[in-house]
């Protein structure tokens, strides 16, 4: 009883201390981490990995993992709950550009600088800061950025034109299995999908790896890697 105790309360132990520093690095641990960040990282995890190993005899430190389990599944309940506890242990959306303009503020305080920003800026597209309206920091370290309105991409409501329908495309084939509970949502037959494969010069579904139906009709096939006659090659 004394190992069981003793692998408990280490557990609990550096359950806390990792969220609490993880929450102290920063939004930057999860989105932009450096080279620098990723050593600290894993030193960390490594150090208390060791803390809990080295304590702990025998079997009972498999115990360990199944308490992280249990206090990570915890805590996620209390966050569904409280929106208190949510807001200290995870953060909350930062504005980091209003209007155009950088908040150097809102920088320093989330230690987050200017090339972590042009960074993210330029994985959504963005290479010229006038072209952002607004951009906010999100919890979990991810950049949403809202372009100013001359740059946002022109759509069928700006052109007061109607639209059809589209939703999700509905699996038929996946890999070489046709799902016959799909084919019958649709109204949908076996002779019609062995007319659409024989228009295609398809003769064996195992061939296919995914096959999908779209609202507007449309069947997508895709075969499997070694049915291809020709694979396009990226390296020179």
């Amino acid at each position: 009883m004394d190992q069981l105790f003793l692998v408990t309360w280490k557990s609990f132990l550096i359950f806390f201390m990792l969220v609490t520093l993880s929450r102290s690095i920063g939004r930057k641990l999860l989105a932009q981490m450096s080279y620098f960040d990723f050593t600290v990282a894993i030193t960390i995890g490594s150090i208390s990995g060791s803390y809990v190993v080295q304590m702990v005899q025998g079997m009972w430190v498999l115990i360990a993992p199944l308490l992280l389990t249990i206090c990570t599944i915890f805590f996620d309940y209390i966050h569904l709950k409280n929106i208190r506890i949510r807001k200290i242990s995870e953060g909350e959306p930062v504005v980091v550009i209003q209007n155009g303009r950088i908040l150097e503020k809102s920088l320093k305080r989330l230690r987050y600088h200017l090339d972590n920003l042009e960074s993210q800026l330029r994985e959504k597209g963005i290479f010229d800061f006038n072209e952002v309206e607004f951009a906010v920091l999100e919890p979990h370290g991810q950049l949403s950025v809202l372009k100013k309105s001359q740059y946002l991409p022109l759509t069928p409501e700006d052109m007061k034109m109607s639209t059809k329908y589209k939703g999700m495309s509905t699996e038929i084939i996946k890999d070489g299995q046709i799902l016959e509970q799909n084919l019958k949502q649709n109204n949908l037959t076996r002779e019609w999908l062995s007319n659409e494969l024989k228009q295609r010069s398809i003769n064996n579904i195992s061939d296919i790896i995914y096959a999908a139906l779209n609202t507007s009709g449309v069947l997508y096939i895709s075969l499997r890697q070694s049915n291809l006659k020709y694979i396009q090659r990226v390296e020179d």
